[in-house]
């Protein structure tokens, strides 16, 4: 591009938090992008990219100056413009004003048309880029957010930013481009590493700027996001097979945590192998920000991997260093697991009286005994023996002991895990400890479930608990707020019925909604009820249209009031796969089933007089009859496709009804007889879906 040079804007801050730190390079290079484009400022490529002491932004081919602009734009005509002493009307002001001009200022003009009008004419200067890019520069810095961190002050500036400013390197081309912030002016110095590169470093132009910072001990991010995984895979190499666990939000704040990286590894004591992988790696992963190390078999090793900011030089110390940090650590969560230990999980069960659940629905000991109901609810439709009620009972009751054990307050994210360990260590039998462990499952899409019966009876008598009493209390999700997770409970229970099909969710919900009342809960349980039910009924919906299956198939389906999910996604795919295989029948029974259920009057019933029939009317009702034997032998087995299959059979008849017979005839006695008969039609499709949802236009 002619004239144009490149733009180079970095801000120098004291080290930054990773999380906002990652969000801000996005900001940085979208408000600058914005600003260049509003200015009227052609550029090319916008590259932002940090470090844990810089933002930076690049902008390619940046012009040295905008365009030159001459604009004209046709307004009213001349008789619609001015009155006939020649002044301007409403018209002609509203049009110079919409322009940025003076009504006095239009010019008239015969246009190709051969008519006159006036015309608005506007030169736009040339404006030069540095003053622009100052001006953009300073209102960028200062318009930067940072969600759940405040901003500080420094000095006695009132400007603020997330950390404080120490340097801005602002340049277009080889010229430094004037900016001031708290106090801080531009110049075409950066920083290096503290220890690899201290002091000032000469950026000649933004192309030299990424060299300047390599060569000061800086790697911008993919630079040292490839560095760590490199050294990364070595380790792993070096040990035959060895997995190191990087999860992607810890690793993802090791990158923005250093400039320099160098990958170490370090060793724990053998004694800590004892204490349960999970807090263990929980200390090292979540308080240090070291990557545990497993071996070809999955198991925890002693090794770990800490990746350093310092001079390589150092390494020994850093290694020794960070060994003694994780000793201390280890020996805390060694401690509080030993000390837990001392008791059964039992014991701890009385001490949930004195710990919230929530305000309105009470403690979670209270949460523990309506979830033993509702276990016991669930274990008993399973219908697998009095030996999994059993233990799902004995599980709900203990599943919520391990919140009030020292290592659970110490690492919260273990709970669940720290009591299937107690629970096993207490004597209770492998499916129970089993279930305590996994009843938090699934956390999220795609989780697994719990690995066993019990645990499922379990996580589902929790979460419908949970969801069940925030709608007693008239407190559901909303759009910006879902502080209980109800939404991701209710799609974790209908993973979890899944693979339960046997199960009633409505019956749950009800045996739900009892507990509650049981506690003193006042709330209309029908209401209630309703609502819960309308509620999964929508979690479904968008379940089975995220599988591919239609709206206006979900939508009939939905109408008969199905929510268990294996019932209504069988059904709906039944239903689609029936209508895809014939798709004109089901269009025409569709119409036919609309105008039956437009016509029908429920209030005349279904009972018929064949006496008065003709041989349309008499071989419909055949049909309904045959028809209705069949949709119910198809329900109560649940073939859903042999339903729909009956459901097609109809067609043929209700259309020669349609054709032969006028239904609103004047004698009353034919006329609700035959209306009758329409009920009777559409009484067959009710238990399956509303069919005269899918004659609708599309």
């Amino acid at each position: 591009m002619a004239d144009a040079k490149d733009f180079l804007l970095e801000i120098g801050t004291e080290e930054m938090p990773s999380a906002p730190l990652m969000h801000a390079v996005k900001q940085l290079g979208e408000l600058v992008a914005a600003g260049l484009d509003e200015a009227g400022l052609d550029h090319g490529e916008v590259r932002s990219m940090s470090t844990p002491r810089r933002l930076a932004v690049i902008v390619r081919d940046v012009a040295v100056a905008t365009k030159e602009v001459h604009e004209v734009k046709r307004g009213p005509a001349v008789e619609i413009a001015f009155d006939e002493s020649g002044a301007p009307t409403k018209a002609a002001a509203g049009f110079a004003r919409k322009f940025n001009v003076d009504a006095t200022e239009l010019v008239r003009k015969v246009d190709a048309d051969g008519r006159e009008y006036v015309f608005a004419e506007k030169n736009v200067a040339s404006k030069p880029a540095e003053p622009i890019l100052s001006a953009l520069s300073e209102r960028v810095i200062g318009s930067l957010e940072w969600p759940n961190y405040r901003s500080q002050r420094w000095g006695a500036e009132h400007a603020s930013f997330v950390r404080p400013v120490r340097w801005i390197c602002a340049l277009l081309g080889e010229s430094v481009v004037p900016v001031t912030y708290a106090d801080v002016t531009s110049s075409n110095v950066t920083r290096g590493h503290r220890l690899l590169g201290a002091g000032e470093h000469v950026v000649a132009s933004p192309a030299a700027y990424v060299d300047v910072l390599r060569k000061a001990g800086v790697l911008l991010e993919d630079e040292r996001r490839e560095r760590i995984l490199a050294g990364i895979a070595e380790v792993e190499a070096e040990r035959g097979g060895a997995h190191v666990d990087t999860p992607k939000r810890i690793f993802d704040e090791v990158v923005n945590l250093c400039e320099w990286p160098t990958v170490l590894v370090g060793t724990f004591d053998e004694e800590f192998l004892d204490v349960p992988s999970e807090i263990i790696c929980e200390s090292m992963l979540s308080n240090q920000r070291y990557f545990p190390i497993y071996d070809a078999e999955g198991k925890l090793t002693r090794e770990f991997v800490v990746v350093s900011n310092s001079d390589p030089h150092n390494n020994e110390r850093v290694i020794d260093g960070n060994e003694r940090v994780v000793r201390a650590r280890l020996d805390d969560a060694k401690f509080f697991y030993e000390e837990d230990l001392k008791q059964p999980l039992e014991s701890y069960v009385e001490k949930l009286k004195s710990v919230v659940f929530q305000e309105k629905l009470g403690t979670v000991y209270q949460k523990s005994e309506r979830m033993v109901t509702l276990a016991r609810a669930v274990a008993e439709q399973v219908g697998e023996g009095e030996g999994l009620v059993r233990d799902a009972s004995r599980a709900a009751h203990l599943a919520k002991a391990d919140l009030v054990t020292q290592a659970v307050v110490e690492f919260t994210s273990q709970q669940g895990v720290m009591g299937g360990y107690y629970a096993a260590a207490s004597g209770e039998s492998e499916d129970v400890a089993c279930a305590i462990r996994d009843h938090y499952r699934p956390r999220f899409a795609g989780d697994d479930l719990p690995s066993n019966t019990v645990g499922i009876c379990v996580a589902i008598a929790d979460k419908l608990d949970t969801v069940c009493g925030i709608f007693a209390i008239d407190e559901p999700p909303t759009g910006s707020s879902d502080p209980f997770a109800v939404r991701r409970s209710a799609i974790g229970i209908i993973q979890m019925l899944r693979a339960l099909p046997k199960t009633s969710l409505k019956q749950l919900v009800q045996t739900s909604l009892e507990s509650y009342a049981k506690q003193g809960i006042s709330f209309d349980a029908a209401e209630v009820q309703a609502k819960v039910e309308k509620f999964f009924a929508g979690r479904l919906h968008t379940i089975a249209k995220g599988e591919g299956v239609a709206a206006d198939t979900i939508e009939a389906v939905s109408s008969v009031g199905v929510i268990d999910p294996s019932e209504f996604l069988a059904r709906a795919r039944a239903l689609d796969e029936a209508r895809a295989s014939e798709p004109e029948l089901f269009d025409d029974l569709a119409t036919a089933y609309a105008r039956a259920a437009h016509l029908g009057d429920a209030s005349l019933g279904t009972d018929v007089d064949e006496s008065i029939m003709g041989e349309s009317e008499r071989a419909l009702l055949a049909a309904c009859e045959t028809g209705a034997e069949k949709v119910a032998q198809s329900l109560a087995s649940e073939d859903f496709a042999a339903a729909c299959k009956a459901l097609a059979e109809l067609r043929e008849p209700i259309d020669r009804f349609f054709d032969d017979v006028l239904v609103m005839d004047e004698d009353t006695v034919v006329r609700e007889n035959r209306l009758r008969l329409l009920n009777k039609f559409a009484a067959v499709f009710g238990g399956v879906a509303n069919i005269g949802v899918l004659s609708k236009k599309k």
